[in-house]
């Protein structure tokens, strides 16, 4: 819609405005490219082609033929990939660090800036042969016949959905994987970008912290961008979570291209926009809403590099997600709306971390009741659909699922179902193109009826 009304004003624009109109949607546009060429390559060591197939096709059509049509160049020792979208001007750069993937320059950056990225600091665990779920030995899903031909279906581009592009099923049951499936050129350890799913994702490491006493969910959020009189401070965590806070959005669900494909930083973006509605009164699904709980937990880190690590050392290595893989921008803010690269597998464990309220190997790792709170219905919902809880989707009979499943969803298919009744994790991944959906409950409700 965004786009539409830009179109709209630049028809009766005069020429220079359509130009510079123009000039920043081919920096977008580089961005894009720049962006998962660099995170396709370098996170999931896919080959330039298989990105270009899968992430680069099926995008927003302002942007599909440039990026189709602008030139890239891989620098496989420097570990970035530039885009070039104007003669006068710098092309358009990402750069990878090991543990953070690729974060963007901002418009007109010199390649130099990629030596001043912020750098994870703490190690990654070894990849010790250990049994799942906190590694992978011991995997051997044996799934009924009538449980493989509804995960083979996913698959067949036709019967949840057509058109639609699954890369990967797996199925766990009372804790253990019984159905696991992976398009050819994909294996279990293969990451994508979560899209959405990653606003689960906020609300696992807002729940670590809060456990940790580093914050509450019920007072009002510390946003440092925020002088002390402003009226936003009066926004809680809570109501960002339920996607309640009143705030304006650039539409709904906000596409937030600046920060996700321009080179912006979180907080010159999610914070500057300004109070709508009152905090708790409307649902409105936004991106800026996730970027803002993720930056009150690195502001109430102190913003330097215990707040770099804390994701890892706190949250996605105690529970074995150590193929995943946050991205920042360029100064260390987590885009944590969307930009994390992870694997079926290690969704599947963030899935489990729910199912067992928050505690894995014995240690409390999320608040009790987090589980509970995070599937509780929000105080103002969507009008309709799935309903929704605190930066997870909500079904039950409506949808024809049990009642109590809660899942993490995203963009092009991406999709984590908790189905507590059944002690039940789905995920779903795809490459699903703009316009094609995936029936992710017809999904679920099969699979259940397999089971």
């Amino acid at each position: 819609m965004r786009r539409l009304l830009i179109a709209a004003v630049i028809a009766m624009a005069p020429a220079g405005a359509q130009a510079a109109e123009d000039a920043h949607v081919r920096a977008l546009a580089a961005g894009y490219k720049a962006a998962f060429l660099c995170s396709g390559v370098f996170n999931a060591g896919m080959s330039p082609e298989q990105v270009a197939a899968d992430d680069l096709e099926g995008i927003y059509a302002d942007y599909q033929e440039l990026v189709r049509t602008l030139p890239a160049r891989i620098d496989r020792e420097a570990k970035t990939v530039s885009v070039p979208f104007d003669e006068a001007m710098p092309p358009r750069i990402a750069a990878w660090r090991p543990g953070l993937g690729c974060s963007q320059l901002p418009v007109g950056g010199a390649a130099t800036m990629a030596q001043a990225l912020p750098r994870l600091a703490a190690q990654r665990p070894q990849e010790a042969v250990r049994a799942w779920p906190d590694g992978d030995a011991g995997i051997r899903a044996r799934p009924s016949r009538a449980l493989a031909a509804t995960v083979a279906k996913a698959f067949d581009s036709q019967t949840f959905g057509a058109g639609t592009k699954t890369t990967a099923v797996v199925v766990i049951k009372d804790g253990r994987i019984v159905a696991e499936r992976y398009r050819a050129d994909f294996t279990p350890h293969t990451p994508q970008r979560t899209w959405s799913v990653a606003k689960s994702l906020t609300a696992t490491v807002v729940g670590r912290a809060a456990h940790l006493g580093l914050l509450k969910v019920d007072a009002p959020v510390d946003i440092p961008e925020w002088p002390a009189n402003d009226p936003r401070r009066r926004i809680t965590l809570a109501q960002l979570m339920h996607m309640g806070s009143g705030l304006w959005t650039d539409g709904p669900g906000n596409r937030t291209d600046e920060v996700y494909v321009g080179g912006a930083l979180v907080t010159q973006t999610a914070t500057a926009m300004p109070m709508e509605a009152a905090p708790g009164s409307r649902f409105r699904y936004a991106n800026n809403d996730t970027l803002l709980a993720a930056r009150a937990v690195r502001a109430a880190l102190g913003d330097g590099q215990a707040a770099i690590d804390f994701p890892f050392t706190e949250l996605l290595w105690k529970i074995g997600m150590t193929r995943t893989t946050p991205e920042t921008d360029w100064q260390g803010n987590y885009v944590l709306s969307s930009q994390v690269w992870t694997t079926a597998r290690d969704l599947g464990r963030l899935g489990l971390l729910y199912l067992n309220d928050g505690v894995w190997n014995g240690e409390r790792l999320l608040p009790e009741g987090w589980s509970r709170f995070v599937a509780t219905p929000a105080p103002a919902q969507p009008e309709k659909g799935a309903g929704y809880g605190a930066f997870f989707w909500l079904y039950g009979p409506g949808q024809g699922l049990p009642e109590g499943t809660y899942a993490m969803n995203g963009n092009r298919g991406q999709y984590v179902f908790i189905v507590p009744s059944r002690k039940l994790v789905i995920v779903r991944r795809g490459f699903d193109p703009a316009g094609k959906r995936f029936d992710e409950a017809a999904f679920a409700k099969a699979v259940i009826e397999a089971l």
